[in-house]
């Protein structure tokens, strides 16, 4: 059994809007009814659940759920403080049947059926897996003072992106530990990674983008306009 649990507890801070970003419309649809959609069609996805912030249940329920076909078993619940708090939240009620847990991002609209395929048959080989991209750019690590104290290899450095896949007992004991630890991180494979296990990086897409500011509002619009992105 395979479930996807899906992170949207965030607010509109970046995004300059009073509401959690994930409401706000590209194109006439919800970011958040954009993303569900794509795990409610697949083949490979059981279950899901939501994860959205304190509050926003009404909001979700017009502007999301009541747009989309609910075809699966499907939870709504609360999330924490923090976007670690909101995972370890969802991951606690996923079914006890899961064998495959995937945390996306609900900000994250063009996930693919590919990518949750690889994502799900990598996850079963290894255990743990991250969907990313190699970086285009060079990197700088600067110091306090803003001098240039080293230059990575670019090859060697991928942009991290969701899902993030792994063997439901892996992150579950991850997530377990990080409490009773004080771990904290600032995505689920750093989790796994603090456990000693490795994690496997494949490629996910550049138009797995994830909505945080107006101009990325634009950018999906392209993409979608691009048509190379079939959940419209």
């Amino acid at each position: 059994m395979n479930t996807a649990v899906v992170v949207a507890g965030g607010k509109g801070t970046r995004m300059n809007s009073n509401i959690n970003k994930v409401f706000l419309n590209i194109k006439g649809k919800a970011v958040l009814a954009r993303t569900l959609d794509v795990f409610f069609a697949s083949d490979y996805i059981d279950e899901i659940v939501l994860v959205i912030g304190e509050g926003d249940e009404k909001l979700c329920r017009e502007r999301v759920l009541n747009h989309i076909s609910i075809n699966k078993p499907f939870k709504m619940i609360t999330g924490g403080k923090e976007r670690q708090d909101s995972v370890y939240n969802g991951i606690s009620n996923v079914s006890k049947d899961a064998d495959i847990i995937l945390i996306h991002d609900g900000a994250r609209p063009f996930i693919t059926e590919d990518i949750i395929i690889k994502s799900i048959k990598e996850a079963k080989n290894c255990g743990a897996v991250v969907v990313g991209m190699p970086v285009k750019d060079t990197i700088k690590i600067v110091d306090k003072e803003g001098f240039i104290a080293n230059t990575p290899d670019r090859s060697c450095l991928w942009l991290t992106q969701t899902p993030q896949t792994f063997a439901s007992h892996v992150i579950v004991q991850a997530y377990e530990l990080s409490q009773v630890n004080g771990i904290k991180a600032t995505d689920d494979a750093m989790l796994v990674e603090a456990m000693g296990l490795n994690v496997k990086m494949i490629e996910g897409s550049y138009d797995n983008i994830k909505i945080t500011t107006p101009e990325d509002i634009a950018l999906a619009e392209l993409i979608l306009e691009s048509g190379r992105i079939k959940n419209v």
